[in-house]
């Protein structure tokens, strides 16, 4: 089913917003083709590491929720680090994230990453320019020898508008459900719009290379978004469904039976309200 064909009413960036069924049939089916990508990558015991960046309210946490919800956590391991300890920054930058890399059979998704260093940090100056400059000339190099040592490394940048971030900065204010959501960061970002623009592009120009480029995701609308994530990310991964073999649900043994709900009397249970 093409997905222009889903409209609802047209957005503000001119693309026909999804409505909410058609958009769940096409993540049902593509959440699927994640299932059959699972069991492929435990088999082939291969390793892959997926990178999510953008300005805060490009909508990484819902795209990333999409992406594991249906897989195993085993399997999709999500890596999203606080702040760093004292301890932490005295150690070499990237250190603290690489104990999180995959083993065989493993994807890891960083919902943030070393890549705090060429936005927030720089921008918010929680590092010093020299620290930033020294990121953007050894991040490459690491990288590098990260899939020369056999690691998939897939890095996705979630592009949010002005408009689209300053409404969602004001659903989250007004929305009890979602003010948690608001970091203490998030606010004073939005009067430096243009230099984290600035920041973005020094990164993609530094750090876009052919062995772990850069793949940018409009996010204004977020069920294309997920979708178009997905989509994409299975692309980048040849896999096979692997075949499951055909199994008959056994019946419990008589052996050794009894009433076992009966033991369960006097035991305290949850008052079934609804």
């Amino acid at each position: 089913m093409e997905l222009i064909h889903m409209a609802k009413k047209p957005r503000r960036d001119g693309h026909p917003k999804l409505k909410r069924k058609p958009y769940e049939t096409q993540l049902r089916r593509l959440q699927a083709e994640l299932c059959a990508l699972q069991e492929w990558v435990k088999v082939k015991g291969l390793r892959i590491m997926i990178v999510f960046e953008g300005r805060d309210g490009a909508g990484k946490g819902g795209t990333i929720k999409a992406i594991t919800e249906r897989v195993s956590p085993r399997v999709f391991r999500v890596v999203a680090l606080p702040a760093p300890s004292d301890r932490e920054k005295s150690q070499m930058y990237v250190q603290r994230y690489m104990q999180y890399f995959p083993a065989a059979g493993e994807i890891v998704i960083f919902d943030r990453s070393w890549y705090n260093r060429a936005g927030v940090e720089y921008v918010m100056g929680f590092c010093t320019r020299e620290q930033h400059r020294r990121f953007l000339e050894v991040c490459p190099i690491t990288e590098k020898l990260v899939t020369d040592g056999g690691i998939q490394l897939i890095k996705y940048w979630l592009e949010v508008s002005n408009d689209e971030q300053k409404r969602r900065f004001e659903a989250r204010m007004n929305d009890p459900l979602r003010q948690w959501k608001l970091s203490p960061v998030d606010l004073p970002s939005r009067s430096r719009w243009y230099e984290y623009s600035h920041a973005r592009d020094m990164m993609l120009e530094a750090t876009d290379t052919p062995f772990a480029p850069w793949y940018i995701l409009r996010s204004d609308d977020k069920k294309r978004a997920r979708l178009n994530c997905i989509s994409h990310l299975l692309s980048l991964i040849p896999y096979q469904k692997i075949p499951r073999e055909q199994v008959k649900l056994p019946t419990p043994s008589k052996k050794g039976a009894y009433d076992d709900q009966a033991t369960l009397e006097g035991r305290n249970f949850v008052p079934e309200q609804y």
